[in-house]
């Protein structure tokens, strides 16, 4: 691929291919764990490692693996680095491996994973695979961490865990934490998408 189309192929994850904005996949972890933005950068920065590492290894072995057992194969290397993934947290960051509870190991069902092996990564190269899984897993861990801040924000008045709105300047907005929130908080954003998307297409 020409440099232009690697770079082609990073951006879409960022914004005309969005997991979570466009194309609605990994939906589960990003309303569950996007109660704080902290919450929704480990949780992004996992489904990134796990998203470049896999789309690497199922790229090199792409010619060697028998299209009979392609699936399994690529879910054992998925679950292999979802495991590496849990385990460093769990030994780095015990408390944020806590609170996101069993969200780092059902990574290994997440349909981005997967789909982005099977659609993409079985399909090209290594350099464009990695180009791949790092637009991909950007864009996802900007919406979580997004998501994240503006929860954390409106439901404890606080960002990345740093109170700058106390209770006597500022009631915060329980729901916002709840998982009602994180839909209320989702389709905002995903309008607020489609309203710009709208807007570059019909032009000046």
């Amino acid at each position: 691929m020409a440099g232009k189309s690697l770079g082609a192929e990073f951006v879409k994850g960022l914004w005309a291919e969005n997991p979570v904005l466009r194309l609605l996949l990994g939906m589960c972890p990003a309303l569950a764990v996007s109660n704080s933005a902290i919450n929704g950068l480990a949780m992004g920065l996992a489904t990134l490692f796990v998203l470049v590492a896999s789309n690497t290894m199922v790229s090199l072995i792409r010619r060697i693996v028998p299209s009979q057992v392609r699936i399994p194969t690529y879910i054992m290397i998925i679950a292999a680095f979802v495991t590496l993934a849990d385990l460093c947290l769990k030994a780095r960051l015990p408390e944020i491996s806590k609170a996101l509870g069993p969200y780092v190991p059902l990574i290994v069902c997440n349909c981005l994973i997967l789909g982005r092996s099977e659609f993409f990564a079985s399909k090209h190269p290594i350099i464009p695979s990695i180009i791949d899984g790092l637009g991909m897993g950007i864009g996802f861990t900007g919406v979580l961490v997004v998501l994240g801040m503006v929860r954390e924000v409106f439901g404890s008045g606080a960002i990345f865990g740093f109170v700058f709105m106390g209770e006597d300047v500022f009631t915060p907005w329980v729901v916002m934490i709840l998982p009602a929130g994180a839909f209320l908080t989702l389709g905002m954003l995903m309008g607020i998408i489609n309203y710009i998307g709208n807007l570059r297409k019909e032009g000046p």
